[in-house]
This record gives C-alpha cells, sequence and structure tokens, in this order.
C-alpha cells in the first residue's frame, strides 16, 4: 500500500493510498468541527450542520446527491464526533472524480434552506428526544458531566432541545464558514486509484475552501474532577458501576498504546485478569468492559460493569482493590505477549476495509500526525512489564477517579 501526503495552497491537507487489490475506494473528507468548536449557544451545531450538508447546495437539489452518488454505484455517510466530522462516499474506482466533486460540492456550497431547515430540525428533535429515553445514554452522560463538566466534551453532541431550537439558518451559515476553512480539512481517498489521482484532487473543488489563518478560540483546559456519585435512572435493568480515569491527548500516541495493552490485559478475554477474577471465578458481576475514549484535548478511560443490584457495594470494592494493587507483580510476561497480540490483532483487523483506512488515514493527518498507519505495530515492542507499571498502571488508581453507581430507578 503506497500512501502520499500533500498540501493546497490554502492549508487543506491531502492524503491518498493506493490499494491495487480494493474493489471499492473511499473518499473521506474530514473538518475540525466537532461540537468541541460550539459556542455556549449553539451546542448541537455541529451535528445539524452534518444534516444540513445534505440537503443540497447551490447545484443541487435536495436529494439530487443521493440519487447521482447511488448512480455511480456509490454509498454516502457522516458523523459527528466531538473533535472533528468526517462525510464519505464509497464508490467504485473509476467513478472517483464524479464521487468527488459531488461530495465536495455540498461541503464547500451547502444550501441550508430556510425550509429544509426548520422540517430538519425537527428530525434532530426527535432524535435528542429518543436518546434521552435510552438508559445507557443517560447514564454515560450523567457520567461526562460529572467528571468533565464545564468543558464542551461534557455536553450531548446532539446539543439538547434547547439549544437545538434556539439555532437559526444564519447562525448555522456562520459556523460553517468560520470552520469549514482549508487549515481546518483533510480530503482522504483510499483503495484502487486512478492514475491522474493528484490533477485530480488538485483542480477538484478542494482548492476552493476559504484560506483564513486567524486561529480560533476554544477554552480547550480540562479539569477532570474525581469523585463519587450514585443515582437513579429510568428503564435501567440492574446495578452499574461506571468509572473514569483521566487519558493523556490524543497526541501522546505511545502512552495510548500502552493503556491499550493494559486494558487488554485487564478485560479482554475470559483468562484477563478481572474478568477471571470478578467474573469466572467469583461471579460477582454479569459483564465489564474497559474502552479508550481518545480525544485531541485529552481522552478518558471508561470502566463499566453490569451486575446484580445487591452486589453493587461488593463488587466495586473488589475493583478498586484490583486497581490499588496493579503496581505488584499481578502480571506474568505470557500475560504481556498475549495482550500484545490481541492488540496487533485488532489493529489489523481495524485496517481491513478501504472505509477503515481512509478514516484512519484522514483522522491522523487532520491532527498532523503524518506517520506510518502501523506505526502502533511497530511501537508495541517498546512496551513492558516495568515501563506499563511505571508509566501507564498508575493511570488507573481508583483514588483519581470518578464512579458513578447507576441503580434503577425503581
Amino acid at each position: 500500500m503506497k500512501v502520499r501526503h500533500w498540501s493546497l495552497a490554502n492549508g487543506a491537507t491531502c492524503v491518498v493510498a493506493d490499494i491495487e487489490e480494493s474493489t471499492l475506494t473511499c473518499i473521506d473528507f474530514w473538518c475540525k468541527g466537532g461540537s468541541l468548536y460550539e459556542k455556549k449557544d449553539e451546542e448541537g451545531m455541529a451535528h445539524f450542520l452534518e444534516h444540513m450538508i445534505f440537503k443540497g447546495s447551490k447545484n443541487l437539489r435536495e436529494g439530487e446527491f443521493d440519487l447521482k452518488i447511488e448512480s455511480l454505484g456509490g454509498s454516502s455517510n457522516a458523523a459527528t464526533g466531538l473533535d472533528d466530522v468526517h462525510y464519505h462516499v464509497l464508490i467504485p474506482p473509476e467513478k472517483v472524480e464524479e464521487g468527488l466533486n459531488l461530495i465536495l460540492e455540498l461541503l464547500l456550497f451547502p444550501k441550508i434552506d430556510k425550509d429544509a431547515f426548520e422540517i430538519e430540525k425537527e428530525v434532530v428533535l426527535e432524535e435528542i428526544a429518543q436518546y434521552k429515553e435510552q438508559p445507557e445514554e443517560i447514564i454515560y452522560m450523567k457520567l461526562l458531566k460529572e467528571c468533565l463538566n464545564p468543558h464542551r466534551y461534557s455536553k450531548p453532541i446532539l446539543g439538547n432541545a434547547r439549544s437545538v431550537k434556539s439555532i437559526n439558518p444564519k447562525q448555522m451559515k456562520l459556523f460553517h464558514k468560520n470552520h469549514y476553512i482549508g487549515k481546518n480539512c483533510t480530503l482522504s481517498i483510499a483503495g484502487k486509484l486512478p492514475n491522474e489521482i493528484f490533477s485530480i484532487i488538485d483542480n477538484s473543488k478542494l482548492k476552493q475552501l476559504k484560506s483564513i489563518t486567524e486561529e480560533r478560540e476554544i477554552n480547550t483546559k480540562i479539569a477532570f474532577k474525581k469523585g463519587f456519585k450514585k443515582d437513579k435512572i429510568p428503564r435501567l435493568e440492574g446495578g452499574r458501576i461506571l468509572k473514569a480515569w483521566k487519558l493523556p491527548p490524543a497526541k501522546e500516541q505511545l502512552l495510548i498504546l500502552g493503556a491499550e495493552i493494559a486494558i487488554t490485559m485487564l478485560c479482554e478475554g475470559k483468562t484477563s485478569l478481572l474478568v477471571k477474577d470478578l467474573k469466572e471465578e467469583k461471579r460477582i458481576i454479569e459483564s465489564i468492559d474497559i474502552d479508550l475514549q481518545i480525544l485531541e484535548e485529552g481522552g478518558l478511560i471508561l470502566l463499566d460493569i453490569c451486575c446484580p443490584q445487591d452486589n453493587i457495594k461488593l463488587a466495586n470494592n473488589e475493583i478498586n482493590n484490583v486497581f490499588r494493587e496493579l503496581t505488584r507483580d499481578l502480571f506474568t510476561e505470557k500475560d504481556l505477549e498475549r495482550a500484545k497480540k490481541l492488540v496487533v490483532n485488532n489493529i489489523y483487523f481495524s485496517l481491513e476495509l478501504s472505509t477503515q483506512i481512509a478514516s484512519t488515514l484522514g483522522n491522523q493527518a487532520l491532527w498532523g500526525r503524518h506517520q506510518s498507519i502501523l506505526k502502533s505495530v511497530n511501537d508495541i515492542s517498546y512496551w513492558t512489564i516495568s515501563l506499563l507499571h511505571e508509566m501507564i498502571f498508575p493511570l488507573f488508581n481508583p483514588e483519581n477517579s470518578f464512579t458513578l453507581i447507576a441503580e434503577p430507578e425503581n
């Protein structure tokens, strides 16, 4: 797989990966326009704009983009995150130029028509209402609010009903103008590429992105709060223990790789420490999961335990005891090698499709990480048991966590 990076005069970055054996090519457009960049009175703007992008442009009527992409044998989708937003088109290799022109037309020149805006606002409000009915979302947002508030990461990407209702087309057009600019955007294309791919991109509408040199002022300082709270959650089944710890920002790739190895040793598979101890042997929990929420301004280590209500106190005490003992010799070299193999397998698995490769390369390039897509595979040998003891396991100290105990409302 050949990968090449370059930049346009307006600051937009480009990355392409030529994958000869790929049957479909992915065009992935990334923008530093996630909910992190919303002002206090425009929560939900980034996600709402993602919806409106697909409602037509100066030269495409509403629905025309979808019809044209489908007629080319392609499909499209988009996702808004806390840090960024991205839009992708999956298309046959010989239709790359046409697909690129279509998606860039939407992204650079969204119409944001008043009538379509009001209709789509109701769609977004319904989405918010549905999320508020889901216990999983309620618990997750309560945890973020407790440990990260008032940082933007503690706010729902969808926004709230009040803020979304207050957004108007003029505000949205200004948000698009301020954030969808050259230096904030990356175009990533992965798959079988036409020979003229470089000229196709260099001569595309991507060069029409405005070049603005003013820096955006956002409050990016995170003040992680430790603590403990109990709460009653409607429609929740059984007891839940959620814990959060502070994780270094996304740019600290080596430390994040170490954390990935650690959580794999802790709870991936029946022989992992926590699953074996708390679920298989003591049988006081039903499930346990630890994930890394990797974010540009500083992420989170998130633990989620499901257990019978009667076992909540016992399970919480047991898990805290394990984390206090982590800096002792709980793991062997065999445990480390098993975890490393699993992490490497997951990396390769996450890069099997052109969509996954385009997404990974696009995100890396957007945030200035111009590195090999397999850098983590090469770096994994760096981590030893002693280095995990020194640099990673202390992150899991229960005294440095925020714990949320959730129980059914009735």
